[in-house]
């Protein structure tokens, strides 16, 4: 009897460890099973999971003007680029954010995408104003190259919270008139639009700075607000202001500097593969729109020519040397109020005209 007993208490330790080991066993088993789903997780990163990733991407101005043909492309170039992975919305026109809010916007997530003007927020992107003064670029193509890789190689630091995709610029910036101008006389008093952070430049020039965003100028001009304004000369057909102004005059000022970003968080949570995609149109996105504006700011300038009758007025080398002799210390003189302020303005200015020089001769 007592062996009998002796032989059942060894049979249910027996079951009890067999029954532990079993446990043991399963938990062991789940926990292999949750890191082999976490590694696949991690190794699933930039991998085709049939989702499509849609983004929105918001600009203020009409979809005819330059930056918004930019979007097209960039949106067509992804979607190619990733075999529909990714979807991206346009909402030109102010449709989702405007000019006042764009930046804002992207970081509250509103659209996942901004494009804006680093000019209407005076003060906010201080070494751009650097190479946003006149730089004596040549065209839009070269300042678009040099300023995407100014951003690259010095980012603002009101984009830390940011994706930075792609930035360009337009061509230098001129004077379009009701009137022309042919010196400094005829330019004291005229009230002329210009980008809120560069109104500078035609205080120095003798004029009536008044800041407004573009898609306000068509009314200003129609009404009497302003008598002309400084931009660069596509403007004329897109947004059909050579049926008020009807002189330019042919003296190159100051650059407009775009720059899109996407929301941080959107940014981390894309797959490798997409970011990839993003982060090669970047540089090719600036060489793309800034050609692509040089060649249509020659049909708007033909086109002015040939149906509102527009006229380019020259300076004589007299007065041109009086214009460049008001604007030529205004460079150093920012340089110098930001170096005063530790930023690196001197390294800034002085790689401006090494790239400028680089992508002249290209």
């Amino acid at each position: 009897m007592s062996q009998f007993i002796k032989e059942g208490v060894i049979c249910v330790k027996r079951k009890s460890i067999l029954g532990l080991v079993a446990v043991l066993m399963l938990i062991g088993s789940m926990i292999s099973g949750c890191g082999k789903d976490t590694e696949t997780a991690a190794e699933g990163t930039g991998s085709d999971n049939g989702q499509v990733i849609t983004l929105k991407y918001a600009f203020f101005a009409p979809a005819t003007t330059f930056p918004a043909k930019q979007m097209e492309k960039w949106k067509e170039e992804l979607e190619k680029r990733t075999n529909g992975k990714v979807k991206v919305e346009l909402f030109p026109g102010g449709t989702l954010l405007t000019d006042k809010n764009m930046y804002d916007g992207v970081k509250d997530a509103v659209a996942e995408i901004g494009l804006s003007c680093t000019t209407y927020e005076p003060g906010r992107f201080p070494l751009l104003g650097i190479s946003d003064m006149p730089s004596g670029f040549p065209n839009s193509k070269v300042a678009s190259q040099v300023v995407y890789d100014l951003i690259q190689e010095f980012p603002p630091e009101a984009f830390k919270d940011c994706k930075i995709i792609t930035a360009f610029a337009t061509e230098p910036a001129y004077l379009m008139l009701k009137k022309p101008a042919k010196s400094l006389e005829d330019l004291k008093g005229r009230q002329l639009r210009i980008s809120g952070a560069l109104t500078p430049v035609l205080e120095e020039l003798g004029a009536s700075p008044v800041g407004m965003s573009m898609s306000e100028v068509p009314e200003s001009l129609q009404t009497g607000i302003i008598e002309g304004l400084a931009s660069s000369r596509e403007v004329l057909k897109d947004l059909k202001l050579a049926e008020s102004v009807k002189y330019v005059t042919d003296y190159p000022l100051t650059v407009t500097t775009f720059v899109a970003v996407m929301n941080q968080d959107v940014w981390n949570t894309l797959p490798a593969d997409v970011q990839k995609a993003i982060d090669e149109l970047g540089p090719e996105m600036a060489a793309w729109t800034g050609d692509y504006m040089d060649n249509h700011v020659q049909e708007a300038l033909e086109w002015s020519k040939n149906e509102h009758g527009l006229e380019i007025t020259s300076l004589s080398p007299e007065e041109a040397a009086n214009w460049d002799k008001k604007l030529q210390p205004m460079q150093n003189n920012l340089v110098a109020e930001l170096k005063a302020q530790g930023l690196p303005a001197e390294e800034y200015q002085k790689r401006l005209y090494e790239l400028k020089d680089k992508y002249s001769k290209e």
